[in-house]
């Protein structure tokens, strides 16, 4: 594996830290800012919204560099921007800096991801990914805790002065540790051949599987605390460490993910969806069980996001391994968090703290229905790969003491 991968997982843990610190920080910066807690959840909004529609015009922009040039302008403007949240002084400050740092987020995704498929070779690729992608997952177990640890004790504003350290270090060790490249195999390097990739409908369907994946995942993510503290049972004290559970198993589940995707991209996708399945319906049904719940919880985490890398392993197989094609990919990702999270809160006011499990429950199910064209294309593959046999040879009796193989 080459190192520059472990490089590109920082660039992504740093990014993924600032993402969601403002949730671990929302009393102090609805404080500091003078609005509500509720204001500061809509940072959290836009911040997903700009990486979803904002990311893939901005890697469009970047594409005339090459892939480390435009790594290392992605970070100066994430920089920028988060510079620009630890000294915010009102609220339309810091709604810009969210914006600014969630487009150049996704952008840097899907470059990052673009790279890592160029530095490796196609046999090892799904372990790869699984290596970048897991700056995501530590995001989830260390970034969080780590932001709203720092802005605990010496403020809001010092937990992003030290994510944009920690961007620094990342985009130093990225300008000594990843090499030159020219633009990745299979892409031709310019906007409007990239742009034609997406005129296959396959694709289409390719990335809804990553929406659905990710949305069954976070229609209960979003809602694990009151449903682990009302219905659980559990101690509000008590919940972070069955996060960091939960982190933790993202961890395991997307390196796992990452050895089987190479081989098995599709099969990963569908024994996953199909699980989550059954561990969110189990979960729906099971989680005034405190026992059943937290095991539940954590096989969740084994299944959801950690499909990340056989995801994107399929669209890359669907259309190319170019940076436009992952952004979109993170886009419909992104997409499916903002579903997710959204109705999961409709379906929790209406139905109660285990609906969110029961939609994600349904979402997964409807991820699993758009592999079914995949399916059938691979059983119509292997019909056509059998030899023909003539009807009247495979009619014609065996001549005795002649076995179907010819031996006498």
């Amino acid at each position: 594996m080459p190192r520059a991968v472990y490089v590109l997982a920082l660039g992504i843990f740093a990014m993924v830290t600032s993402e969601f610190a403002v949730a671990g920080l929302m009393p102090p910066m609805a404080e500091g800012l003078g609005v509500t807690i509720p204001q500061i959840g809509y940072l959290i909004t836009a911040f997903a919204v700009a990486m979803a529609v904002g990311g893939p015009f901005l890697t469009v922009a970047v594409m005339k560099l090459r892939p480390k040039p435009a790594l290392l302008v992605l970070f100066a403007v994430f920089l920028a921007g988060n510079a620009l949240a630890a000294t915010a002084t009102g609220y339309g400050a810091m709604l810009t800096a969210r914006v600014i740092t969630g487009v150049v987020s996704q952008a840097f995704f899907g470059v990052a991801i673009s790279v890592c498929s160029a530095l490796t070779r196609e046999e090892i690729r799904g372990r790869a990914i699984a290596v970048v992608m897991n700056g995501l997952m530590l995001g989830t177990l260390l970034g969080l805790p780590m932001a709203t640890f720092v802005g605990g004790r010496l403020g809001w504003r010092a937990a992003f002065w030290a994510i944009t350290a920690l961007a620094l270090i990342a985009a130093l060790v990225t300008a000594a540790g990843v090499p030159r490249l020219d633009r990745p195999a299979g892409t031709t390097g310019t906007v409007r051949e990239e742009i034609r990739v997406f005129g296959k409908p396959r694709l289409w369907l390719v990335l809804s599987t990553s929406t659905f994946i990710i949305g069954a995942t976070f229609a209960a993510f979003s809602y694990f605390t009151p449903i682990l503290t009302e219905v659980g049972g559990f101690d509000a004290d008590t919940v972070p460490l069955l996060l960091i559970a939960y982190g933790a198993a993202t961890v395991v589940g997307n390196t796992v993910v990452g050895r089987l995707a190479d081989r098995h991209t599709v099969g990963v996708q569908a024994a996953g969806l199909g699980l989550n399945v059954l561990f969110l319906a189990a979960f729906a049904l099971f989680a005034d069980v405190g026992a059943a719940a937290v095991a539940l919880m954590v096989g969740i985490g084994l299944v959801g996001v950690t499909m990340n890398p056989a995801m994107a392993l399929r669209v890359q197989r669907t259309g190319n391994s170019g940076p436009l094609v992952n952004t979109v990919h993170s886009s419909f990702i992104t997409l499916g968090v903002i579903l997710g999270s959204f109705l999961g809160g409709v379906f929790l006011a209406h139905f109660g703290l285990r609906a969110p499990l029961w939609l994600g429950a349904a979402l997964a199910a409807l991820g699993l229905l758009t592999l079914l064209p995949e399916a059938g294309r691979r059983r119509g593959r292997r019909e056509t790969a059998r030899p023909a046999v003539p009807d009247a040879a495979a009619d014609a009796p065996v001549p005795v003491g002649v076995t179907g193989s010819g031996e006498a």
